[in-house]
């Protein structure tokens, strides 16, 4: 590891969960390739794993190219791209291919009955084998110590949702709640099995799937939680907050991602212990609710962001806001001067 990529980790380590040294801004490189998704991706393709790997060395290979010409906050890591088929197909649902889209899973489950009698699947699936396999040629291509993210991860109640016809999911909330927390405790269990082996078996291990970002792996893991943008505070709080706070509790942190219109929801969120880090796309007004919800709690890392975008965020910013601002892919000239003008408004500590 390069001087300039240890000095980044302490840097983005200590905007998580150190001592304030001032507001992190990554960018991500352009030109990269994309996956050929109609062949579906690693977890889910019948093709072998080994062709997966060229794509993710080379687009590994032109991010460190791109950061060590910028210098910017980033610290490159490869991507196992994947959609978020991985546990429904591991508990056995269909998977449809899209032509420019990741694979998404067919539903499985209509009735609590059903819900009750569907196995928890093992890590001995087809899929999280793949997934291992994968980590285990990037590190015979790259060595055992290249930062590796994550697949798509989800949370345990966005698994469900999943899998589960979503409105007769909704149904069951109200009709059979227990019926709904016992099939999220299934996903809350596989879930947790699937993360501890992966850390055990990769180190330099990246949870953070989505944005486009580097965060330290003692900051917890990271997971989308898109459905509560359809339900009520009092919902999340009955079926999806218990296994948030349990996996925080359980890898010494939690961060989140949500696209979801959501504002609604932070009360709830910051009932979360180590919420570290937030991911939110903003819908109406912005993201002025969330810099006020969030400042001296959680890092709001906001991704695809361009210069304007990123000036608008700091104009709102309380004086304990922490950002990790995550930048589209522009060219290097462009993004070097974003980058001077940047470090110009925001001196480091």
């Amino acid at each position: 590891m390069t001087s300039r990529l240890a000095a980044n980790r302490q840097f983005l380590t200590d905007l998580f969960i150190g001592p304030f040294r001032g507001h992190g801004i990554i960018f991500d490189a352009p030109d990269l390739q994309s996956p050929n998704w109609a062949l579906g991706d690693v977890a889910t393709s019948e093709l072998p794993v080994a062709d997966f790997v060229p794509l993710a060395v080379n687009n590994y290979a032109a991010r460190l190219r791109y950061h060590e010409a910028l210098d910017d906050d980033s610290v490159p890591y490869v991507i196992p791209w994947t959609g978020t088929a991985l546990f429904p197909a591991a508990f056995g649902c269909a998977v449809h291919f899209y032509e420019e889209n990741a694979p998404y899973p067919h539903v499985l489950v209509n009735t609590s009955d059903e819900a009750d009698t569907l196995a928890t699947p093992t890590l001995e699936s087809r899929v999280f084998q793949r997934i291992f396999a994968f980590g285990d040629l990037i590190r015979q291509e790259l060595g055992p110590d290249v930062p590796l993210c994550v697949p798509d991860i989800q949370s345990p109640f966005d698994i469900a949702a999943m899998i589960w016809h979503k409105e007769d999911l909704f149904v069951a909330m109200y009709e059979e709640p227990d019926a709904v927390k016992r099939f999220v405790a299934k996903c809350e269990q596989i879930l947790t099995e699937f993360l501890a082996a992966y850390t055990q078996r990769f180190v330099n291990v990246n949870f953070c799937h989505c944005p486009i970002a580097w965060a330290p792996p003692e900051a917890g893991v990271w997971m989308s939680e898109d459905e509560i943008g359809s339900l009520t505070p009092e919902m999340v709080e009955a079926f999806s907050l218990p296994s948030l706070v349990t996996m925080s509790e359980v890898f010494g942190g939690i961060n989140l991602h949500c696209c979801a219109s959501a504002d609604h929801q932070y009360p709830t969120l910051r009932k979360i212990p180590n919420l570290h880090g937030l991911n939110r796309v903003f819908q109406e007004p912005g993201p002025r609710p969330a810099v006020k919800a969030f400042a001296g709690h959680t890092v709001l890392v906001n991704g695809w962001q361009y210069e304007d975008s990123v000036n608008d965020c700091l104009d709102m910013a309380e004086p304990d806001s922490r950002f990790l601002f995550s930048m589209n892919g522009i060219g290097l000239d462009d993004a070097k001067r974003v980058l001077e003008q940047y470090f110009a408004r925001c001196p480091r500590i």
